[in-house]
């Protein structure tokens, strides 16, 4: 049964097939000799409706706004002080301290169901959407169909990702066309991709429904949920500040967030660190957070940062977490005047 479904569904695409139409710009999704076999293959290992496939990928636009954002990518990590900027800024404490007072509650059960503190997620949401205010203008379908067909360099994953959307789409009846998220179809308060929406998101305020989309209660419990799956470690420090000394330490600099290396050996490589009670033997990796014409700075990142960037991998990204999640804690012990809290 499964080869006549998977028949069918080429034969449903083929057919709307014209001659020469092989310029991706132009031609729609549905006519696309890679769509084809990608929903084929989806009509066969999922039970999809090819005739629904087909209407999907005939909507679906290619968006070349989407290419250029992912191209323009990497000019981000240029310099820390200005990603830092970005982030850890007044604006991003004083819209903290107003979420953490409204979701107390569930901020506070999510610290005691997963151990992850209260202001890593804040931090998190804050930088990700801007505590649920910004959650991205693309339609999801549009943005992966985008990226999964016409970006070559990671083409693997955005097909997995919109085979994923495709599944959480069905398994919450939803209209494939009304999700909208980031440029690289992040979806809701908390950015997650579809298949981490698909393993990682939980109903954490138990109304039988999974919201990232709009219920904030869900988005913090999933965040947390995410983290511990990947590993936090509860009541553990993210990131030591440290200082160096001679030049044996470049050798254990790296861009891989990974804690590879002990206290131990790093001290003996001339990195000196404010790590009080913490063992000799607690792994650390050695970052370097380069400003240009300024002078480096230096940190070790514990096993909590690396869990921070598998949310995402950017050392700037989980560096930024944890000193906006800092500032948050600070700001909300002191009595804020006039402003509530």
């Amino acid at each position: 049964m499964s080869i006549l479904r998977r028949v069918t569904a080429l034969l449903l695409l083929s057919l709307a097939v014209p001659a020469g139409a092989n310029d991706p710009a132009a031609a729609p999704f549905a006519q696309r000799p890679d769509v084809e076999r990608f929903v084929a293959d989806l009509v066969e290992r999922h039970d999809f409706d090819a005739h629904e496939l087909q209407r999907v990928f005939t909507m679906a636009r290619r968006e070349e706004g989407v290419l250029e954002a992912m191209r323009a990518q990497p000019r981000q990590s240029d310099s820390w002080e200005a990603y830092r900027a970005l982030f850890v800024s007044d604006r991003h404490v004083r819209a903290g301290l107003d979420f953490w007072k409204t979701h107390a509650p569930a901020l506070a059960r999510a610290r005691a169901t997963y151990g992850v503190p209260e202001e890593i997620i804040v931090a998190i949401i804050g930088i990700e959407t801007f505590y649920g205010r910004n959650t991205g203008r693309w339609r999801v379908i549009d943005a992966l169909a985008t990226l999964a067909f016409d970006y070559p360099p990671r083409a693997p994953f955005f097909r997995s990702e919109l085979e994923n959307y495709l599944l959480f789409a069905r398994n919450l009846n939803l209209d494939v066309f009304a999700v909208r998220g980031s440029y690289a179809g992040a979806i809701g308060i908390p950015q997650f991709m579809p298949g981490s929406y698909l393993r990682y998101a939980v109903d954490f305020d138990g109304d039988g429904a999974t919201d990232l989309l709009a219920n904030a209660a869900d988005a913090i419990g999933s965040v947390a949920n995410f983290l511990r799956r990947h590993g936090w470690q509860p009541g553990e420090p993210v990131q030591l500040r440290a200082r160096v000394n001679g030049e044996d330490h470049a050798q254990f600099v790296s861009l891989d967030p990974t804690p590879r290396h002990t206290l131990l050996e790093l001290s003996q490589a001339g990195v000196r660190a404010g790590n009080g009670a913490l063992p000799a033997d607690t792994r650390a990796v050695l970052l370097r957070l380069q400003t240009p014409e300024r002078p480096a700075d230096y940190r070790l990142g514990l096993q909590n940062f690396y869990v921070l960037t598998r949310y995402n991998r950017s050392l700037f990204y989980g560096m930024s977490v944890t000193e906006l999640a800092d500032e948050l804690r600070a700001a909300r012990r002191k009595p804020r005047n006039g402003a509530g809290g």
